[in-house]
């Protein structure tokens, strides 16, 4: 017979797995940013290896939080584009060039944009 749950065991944690991995793919003068912080990096990834990341995470079954910036998302690929249907362990988000203005490129933001206008999801003011 197995004994109750103590105090310390609720606090032990549930998910014995691997960490997340942390993946930046993009243009270079954003990736040295993000490796300072921990990320991996793959720097200006040509499409053959931007699928090859999204296969591999997907068949390794890894936990990931990827961010790729808006021009790779615009591209997109195969195995990213089945990434982001899939949804739960593989997060990814797009950031902006240091050059771009910032633009929301999300499923979200474009709905939103379509109810009130482009500009007003954007704008910085005060509603």
């Amino acid at each position: 017979m197995q004994s109750p749950p103590t105090t310390n065991d609720m606090h032990e944690p549930t998910d014995s797995g691997s960490p997340t991995r942390m993946l930046f793919l993009g243009e270079a003068s954003l990736a040295d940013g993000f490796r300072l912080i921990g990320f991996e990096t793959f720097t200006d990834p040509s499409e053959e290896q931007v699928e090859h990341i999204f296969l591999q995470l997907r068949q390794s079954r890894d936990k990931a939080f990827v961010i790729v910036d808006d021009a790779l998302m615009r591209r997109g690929a195969q195995n990213l584009d089945q990434v982001r249907n899939e949804g739960g362990r593989i997060i990814v988000i797009s950031v902006p060039g240091l050059t771009d203005p910032p633009r929301l490129t999300s499923e979200v933001a474009d709905r939103l944009a379509a109810m009130f206008g482009g500009s007003s999801v954007i704008s910085s003011g005060v509603p």
